[in-house]
């Protein structure tokens, strides 16, 4: 169960990352990323960070990225966050943008055949 100061702490190295991947960062394979959570454990070892892509093709090379260059993270939020132990980085594919397309699919196609269902029984009010 996540405690407000884990929340918070999440909240804010989430935010930090995405500035250093925006503005800091040099490593190629996370140019397209985008981080989408944080989720800090309770005794604030570890941090899941969770992240999307636009192509799902690429993860193994974002997680390898994240892998290279978070020494330089880990060292980057404890200088801007000022905290006694900054966590260990474990990076998280977020699999939730692509099944969400997949559901906006579904429910277009769905529609499109209800919809063709309905003109075809000759319903008046087809919207």
């Amino acid at each position: 169960m996540a405690t407000r100061r884990t929340k918070r702490l999440g909240a804010l190295i989430q935010a930090e990352l995405a500035l250093l991947l925006l503005k800091r960062i040099k490593e190629p394979r996370l140019k397209e990323v985008t981080i989408t959570g944080v989720d800090v454990s309770p005794d604030l070892s570890q941090a899941k960070v969770f992240f999307s892509l636009l192509e799902e093709s690429k993860v193994p090379e974002a997680i390898a990225g994240f892998q290279a260059a978070a020494p330089y993270l880990r060292r980057e939020l404890a200088a801007r966050l000022q905290i006694k132990t900054t966590p260990r980085l474990i990076p998280v594919y977020d699999d939730s943008m692509a099944r969400g397309a997949e559901m906006d699919e579904l429910i277009r196609k769905v529609r499109e055949e209800d919809k063709a269902h309905a003109q075809d029984r000759g319903d008046e009010d087809v919207s």
